[in-house]
Order: structure tokens, then sequence, then C-alpha cells
């Protein structure tokens, strides 16, 4: 599964509790369990409302706080929204909360610590946080936690995010937007200016972004279109929803099964045929090697290069290098991990009419059919001309599915 985060608005952590119970409403009875495991004073409860702007339709998330103390004292007479960080880890680290859903909690505050404590010039268990401090916030980032672990999503994306401008007024006095934290969290994040002034992303919010480690932008994959949720702040923006919206994507059944791989690429223009030859066929047999490619193509000054592509398992990359050095006249490789989408398959043999076995490999099609394919040098062996090997085949990979069949 594959989440990808629209801050068409922006991002906070409440839009974004929002917007996952928004895609997820059956997931709003777990978090409420979740919550009151981390022990809230008595009267503070949280929940997703069902809201429209006039435009479009989503939800927001609420948090509640008991009248006597609302935005002034915890249930301890402690000013309400003042706690050092290290006081927040103690108080989340006493809670009840699934080891996973605590993880995350702790690795966003632990995020928003360490950029206060850069900001500030303090360590970051002597950070103080402010607004961060209130239970609302904290509510805010336990609800995250929860809905990331709780989704089962495998990646994460972000389209551009939207900057904002202006001032906004914090504890500290007046900060530029986006505030020093929130800059920081973004660094290298694909940023806009829309026009719209205001604070467009809380430092909650990026944390949270910080956290997911998302890609930009989609997976160039193909994908099937799942749940959408639609998460709204509390600000208004002149002409725009001010929306976080969450869209799911399921894999695809065409796409198989996903594996990472290793692409090694070289060229050659100074090796003999006959030798790249033997060199080839020995990468071939090299132990994780699962192909060899080799092009033509015009290499510099006009000269002809063979164009050298090894697959490889991961675990096999650094061996397989030093095979391709060894066997070869290249005096570089280039390494790429990437991912591969392979469909399922099984390998048989068959006997023919005369008795020889000729293997056979069958795969699972998206469709739910299977194609069946026999081995050439089989067929080869077993065989005359072109015309009694393409008949070979023909009779082999019918007996193959006849076969099936009847297994099926």
């Amino acid at each position: 599964m594959h989440i990808h985060l629209e801050p068409v608005g922006g991002i906070a952590g409440d839009m974004f509790a929002a917007a996952m119970l928004d895609a997820w409403p059956e997931q709003q009875s777990q978090l409420a369990v979740a919550l009151t495991q981390l022990h809230l004073p008595a009267g503070v409860s949280a929940r997703a409302e069902g809201f429209t702007d006039g435009t479009l339709t989503g939800s927001r998330f609420a948090v509640s706080l008991p009248a006597s103390d609302h935005g002034r004292h915890d249930h301890n007479g402690n000013e309400q929204g003042h706690r050092a960080f290290r006081e927040i880890r103690a108080l989340l680290e006493r809670s009840a909360l699934a080891a996973a859903t605590l993880r995350r909690a702790l690795a966003i505050f632990t995020i928003l610590a360490e950029v206060e404590a850069r900001v500030h010039g303090v360590a970051p268990d002597e950070v103080t946080f402010h607004e961060l401090g209130a239970w609302d916030s904290i509510v805010d980032i336990v609800a995250a936690a929860f809905l990331i672990e709780a989704s089962g999503a495998r990646t994460w994306s972000v389209a551009p995010v939207p900057i904002g401008s202006g001032r906004v007024r914090t504890e500290h006095g007046e900060m530029p937007v986006p505030p020093p934290a929130v800059a920081l969290l973004l660094r290298g994040f694909p940023v806009f200016d829309d026009g719209r002034s205001g604070e467009r992303v809380t430092p909650t919010g990026a944390a949270i972004l910080r956290h997911l480690d998302p890609g930009f932008g989609l997976p160039r994959a193909i994908l099937r279109q799942g749940r959408v949720g639609y998460g709204f702040g509390t600000k208004r923006f002149p002409g725009i929803s001010n929306i976080l919206r969450v869209a799911v994507f399921e894999d695809s059944p065409a796409v198989g099964t996903r594996e990472e791989i290793g692409v090694l690429r070289f060229e050659l223009d100074d090796q003999t045929p006959e030798d790249l030859a033997v060199g080839l066929e020995r990468l071939r047999v090299t132990p994780g090697v699962l192909d060899v490619l080799q092009t033509p193509g015009f290499g510099k000054k006009g000269r002809m290069v063979a164009q050298i592509q090894v697959l490889t398992t991961t675990s096999a990359i650094d061996a397989v290098v030093e095979t391709c050095l060894a066997e070869t006249t290249t005096l570089g490789v280039r390494v790429e991990r990437t991912e591969r989408c392979i469909l399922a398959r099984e390998n048989a043999t068959l006997t023919d009419a005369d008795g020889r076995a000729i293997r056979i490999k069958t795969a699972a099609r998206p469709s739910g059919t299977r194609s069946v394919k026999a081995e050439m040098d089989d067929i080869a062996a077993a065989a005359g001309d072109h015309d009694d090997r393409m008949r070979t085949r023909r009779r082999i990979e019918r007996a193959a599915v006849k076969e099936e069949d009847r297994d099926g």
C-alpha cells in the first residue's frame, strides 16, 4: 500500500489525523481505545467529526478539554501547554500505548525536540514545548502515530508543500512564516508559494512529514486508486479549501511480486569479442547474478562499444562488481539499487514422445490465466530444423497446459 499526501491548504497534526480518519472511519473506535492508554486527564477526549466548508466535505479532528482547565492548567495545577521534552517523553513511556505506536510518537516528538534545540541553542532534553506541550498537541501526535501504524502503508509520498508567508505569534514573540523550526524540518522538501499568506505548515505537521520520510510526487508505477480522506484545518484561506488530502493506492495486481535488486552497468571498447564472451559467460554463472545483457553502442571518438548490464541480488552486489572488474577490461562499474516486479512462476519438466526431458516454465498472469514456455535449449536438442522445433514446442506447451488443467 502507498499513501500520497496533498497539502492543499497545508499540513498540521490535527489535519493529518482528520484526513486519515476520514479515509479509515472504522479506526475511530480503535483510536479511542489507544488514547485511553495514554492516561489522559479526566474530560480529555478526541474524535473526528464530519465537516464541510461549503465546497468540500471531510472531517475535522477535535480534542475536547475540560472547561475548568481549558487552555490554563493541567490536572496537577501546572500551566497548561508548558512541558519540557523530558517530561513528555516520560509521560509517553509511562503510558500503556502499544509498542509500535509509542515508538512513532516518541520519534515525532524527538524530531521536534532536536530541531527546537537547534533553533534555541539548548540541549534537546532542555527544550520546553509551549503550544506543543498542551494536551491537544500531545493527542494529535499520538493519534498520528497510531494511524500511521494502523494504515500498514509501505511507502509514502507528498505533493509540493505551500510555504505560506507573513508572521505568526508564538510564546517567543512574532516569528516569520514558516517559523524557524518548520523551515528546518522542511529542508529538502519541495515547497511553493501560492500567494496566500498565513501559517500553512505547523511544527507538528512538519515533524510528521519528516518522520514519514516520503518520496516527492506519486511513484512511477501502476497503482489502484483506493480510499481518499479529507482533513480540514481550523483556518480559512481565500479561494481554497484548507484541507490535507490523503489518497490511498493499492498495488495493482499487474505489478506482481516486488523485490529489490542491483543493476550494474559499464561499457567496453578495448576487449576482444572472443575474450568478452568468455568473461560474460563467467559473469552469468556468478552466484547472485540474475541476468547479463550486452548491447552495441557508440562511445567516445566514434568507437563501437559493448554496453553491459548485469542484474544481481542486492546481497551479491559487491562480489559481482569484483567479478566484473576481474573478467572484463572496464575500469569502473556504475551501481544502482532499484525495484523489480516479477510474476509468480514455476519450473517443471515434461517428457516428449521419445522420452526426452523438456523443461517448461509457467507464469501466473494478472488476468488469472497462466502462460507456458518450453526451454529452447531442450527443444533444440529434441528436434530438427526450424519447422520441427516449432511443432515440438507447440506440442510440449499444449501438453503442459492440459496437465495443469487436470491438476487444477
